[in-house]
């Protein structure tokens, strides 16, 4: 299986790749592998990021700030408009996600580190004892941290699933559209081979 050019390492980050099936879906980022299916591949992280392929998708690993993974989706020859309009939708959709998420995710650690020195300032306590050691609360003082960052977010959360479902469900139409368009054109091919006497593969 080919892989990315690996002379190209930014960090010494290791990580363990999975290849995900043709149909997943996720988001921008670093190193990456192509993408087919049931395959482990052990890699160095690095910030190169390769041309679309026309063969295969490639998928890096898990962003930091939106802990999900990058797709940089392939671009096969004699892309349709259809096939064209469904690829910049997939692509667009891994990076409003990626967004959400690493704003999301950004804004929950900043509020609950706030949270926590907070607490531990009313207590009369510092966030590092006399160690050096970081202070933690209970999982029941965290508990209310949760259910008030869940609540105060209810209907950005709420939006978000929605236009999760309304982006997912277009592009699972387009899909449709382009197997059938494909079938369509392999069968209407077929039939004019036949008539000119041409064999098929």
């Amino acid at each position: 299986m080919p892989v990315s050019n690996q002379t190209e390492f930014a960090d010494t980050m290791f990580c363990i790749w999975i290849v995900l099936p043709l149909f997943s879906s996720l988001s921008p980022g670093a190193f990456f592998i192509p993408r087919c299916s049931f395959h482990l591949e052990v890699c160095w992280r690095s910030t190169y990021r390769p041309e679309p392929s026309s063969t295969h998708d490639w998928v890096g690993p898990p962003n930091p700030l939106s802990n999900l993974r990058p797709i940089i989706y392939h671009i096969p020859d004699n892309e349709t408009e259809l096939e064209k309009r469904l690829r910049n939708l997939r692509q667009e959709t891994e990076d409003w996600n990626h967004n959400f998420w690493a704003k999301q995710n950004i804004t929950f650690s900043k509020e609950k580190e706030a949270f926590i020195i907070s607490q531990l300032k009313a207590k009369g306590l510092t966030l590092r004892d006399e160690d050096g050691r970081r202070r933690s609360l209970s999982s029941e003082e965290m508990a209310t941290f949760y259910k008030n960052f869940l609540d105060k977010n209810r209907v950005r959360h709420a939006n978000y699933n929605k236009e999760w479902y309304r982006r997912n469900f277009t592009i699972t139409l387009l899909m449709a559209r382009v197997t059938l368009n494909s079938m369509w054109r392999t069968v209407t091919e077929r039939q004019s081979s036949k008539k000119n006497g041409t064999p098929t593969s």
